[in-house]
């Protein structure tokens, strides 16, 4: 199955650590974790904090340890699609929360939410004689989609890309020859 995988970070630095983690399944249901750091992720970024509106403290008081985070990754996401806006970022996040369980980093694996939606496009065009820039209707859709206000937390930002995928495929049919 399709799944939306969204991650909130520490900062945008090379020692930066996951701090939130969200999914979405393609049929809509969800789920999102605030991550407890393990005692060696130190990095901190206020300017961060000021986009997402987590704390540290928050994290301290409510964020759940990183073997059960990872462990309730592995057992919901394992054998599904994951796909995420943008992977060299959420990949590396991703990577420091399994490492960070003693989990091998590529346990789970992530692609790049556009490769989804033309392919999805592509799918219902296959047929289609003319000529369509395929490309250029998915880097439209995401561009009439990006938030103007982000909330900038994960949960948000995963469902955000299943309605690019469904708006996607909306644009794809209405263009479709039958």
């Amino acid at each position: 199955m399709i799944v939306f995988l969204d991650f909130e970070a520490s900062s945008l630095t090379k020692q930066s650590y996951p701090i939130e983690v969200a999914w979405v399944f393609e049929d809509g249901r969800s789920q999102s974790l605030l991550i407890k750091p393990n005692p060696d992720w130190t990095d901190w970024s206020d300017e961060a904090a000021l986009i997402h509106g987590i704390t540290r403290d928050q994290l301290e008081d409510e964020g759940t340890e990183v073997r059960d985070v990872v462990a309730v990754m592995m057992e919901a996401l394992s054998g599904n699609e994951l796909h995420a806006s943008s992977p060299s970022w959420d990949g590396k996040w991703l990577s420091v929360l399994l490492r960070g369980a003693g989990v091998p980093r590529h346990a789970l694996r992530l692609r790049k939410s556009d490769d989804l939606f033309a392919e999805a496009a592509q799918d219902i065009l296959k047929n289609q004689s003319m000529d369509i820039d395929i490309r250029a209707m998915v880097a439209a859709v995401v561009a009439k989609t990006e938030p103007t206000d982000p909330p900038h937390r994960a949960l948000p930002d995963a469902k955000l890309e299943l309605t690019r995928l469904r708006l996607v495929q909306d644009a794809a049919r209405s263009i479709a020859v039958p």
